[in-house]
């Protein structure tokens, strides 16, 4: 299942000397809709590190297609790719108000658990919940 963010505006604070959008800005916008997806599926992170679960970024990847500026307004799409493990995988496309692409990337998050700071599966609960997604 894909999740679409509704339109991000692109702030001024978000723009480096040459009027472009900062490149890590792009990783703050994948993760505003992966967090954004994940409510829309009444999962929360909050409750998850209550209970002990953390969900660290493992990598990231961005490729960039097109500068975005001050004002544009961006919508994020984030897709899981496959069912979770001890991690989960996401990929993200990124389109201005012209419905241009200007980037794409996937990133990994591992599970882990808070206390022992070791990897662990992924939850049954959070495993049953995105289940059919798949």
């Amino acid at each position: 299942m894909a999740y679409t963010t509704n339109p991000i505006r692109v702030r001024y604070s978000d723009t480096d000397q040459m009027g472009y959008m900062h490149h890590s800005n792009y990783l703050r916008f994948f993760e505003i809709a992966r967090l954004e997806w994940l409510s829309a599926l009444k999962i929360s992170y909050l409750e998850m590190e209550k209970n002990g679960i953390w969900l660290p970024v493992v990598s990231a990847k961005v490729a960039f297609k097109a500068p975005s500026y001050f004002d544009d307004e961006l919508v994020v799409t984030v897709h899981l790719e496959a069912p979770p493990t001890a991690s989960l995988l996401f990929s993200y496309q990124i389109h201005n108000q012209h419905q241009k692409q200007v980037c794409e990337g996937v990133t990994k998050l591992a599970f882990l658990d808070a206390q022992r700071q070791r990897p662990r599966r992924c939850p049954e609960s959070l495993y049953k919940a995105l289940t059919p997604y798949f």
